[in-house]
């Protein structure tokens, strides 16, 4: 089942940076020129170790064209914890490691156990997936620029004969099971993570409790439609100075 979480999103046009809702005349001059990308910052709160959530910028750009106020509600899955038979798994699982976090920190690890789960659940359509600091695309490809500024971001002409990196499966980062952190286990969820988006936000033991490494570039996304879209991550710390809140900055189509 999902849930709607709050969202924040702000559109840069003549209105200046006002609630998409409070911008009146946004749309009067739809039939008259092209439609103007939506830009803007989303806000998620992915602080919950055992969530996802999905992004649909495809979705919120197809109503921007037709004039419609946008459906900007993110939908959550819980990540799945119940054992399952592998035939039932098609490859997913958690993976208990072993850290030493309280050492050399998680460079130095081990395997300790295993079991398959089913696989994550996820709404029929997405862009872009978030669980803490880790970040999943929907069959796309992402590049980090060295840009950090989204003004700066050129047309996607500019990028399509870059290098991307598409999503690859991952069990040691998705940290999803922290019942025996204090002894340095952690169960980890087996899925496609982007790493080249992941690092936006990378985490950083020791020292304990861990830090985060920030990035303030700008990353390009190619979707699986041929489409692009820039993302830039403003800010991780909500108000309540809670980690993993995060405020990203996005222009899309390019």
């Amino acid at each position: 089942m999902t849930s709607l979480h709050s969202t924040i999103i702000r559109m840069m046009t003549g209105c200046g940076l006002l609630l998409i809702t409070a911008c009146h005349g946004l749309f009067d001059d739809l039939y008259d020129e092209p439609a103007k990308p939506a830009a803007g910052d989303l806000y998620v709160d992915a602080s919950s170790w055992t969530k996802w959530h999905y992004i649909d910028l495809h979705a919120i750009q197809e109503a921007i064209v037709k004039g419609e106020e946008p459906d900007l509600s993110f939908h959550t899955y819980d990540i799945p914890l119940e054992e399952v038979s592998e035939e039932e798994s098609d490859g997913n699982g958690i993976y208990t490691y072993w850290y030493d976090v309280f050492g050399e920190g998680i460079s130095n690890h081990e395997l300790r156990n295993h079991y398959p789960t089913i696989r994550q659940p996820e709404p029929e359509h997405w862009d872009l997936a978030i669980h803490r600091n880790n970040v999943r695309t929907n069959g796309g490809a992402v590049m980090e620029t060295s840009l950090t500024s989204i003004s700066e971001v050129g047309s996607s002409s500019v990028y399509a004969t870059l290098p991307f990196v598409e999503d690859t499966w991952n069990e040691m980062d998705v940290w999803t099971v922290q019942d025996q952190m204090l002894n340095g286990l952690v169960g980890n969820q087996r899925i496609k993570v982007n790493s080249e988006l992941g690092k936006w936000l990378q985490l950083d033991i020791p020292p304990m409790p861990p830090s985060f490494i920030y990035n303030g570039h700008v990353f390009i996304v190619r979707f699986s439609d041929g489409t692009y879209a820039a993302l830039r991550l403003k800010n991780y710390i909500g108000t309540d100075n809670v980690k993993c809140k995060l405020t990203i900055e996005y222009k899309y189509p390019l």
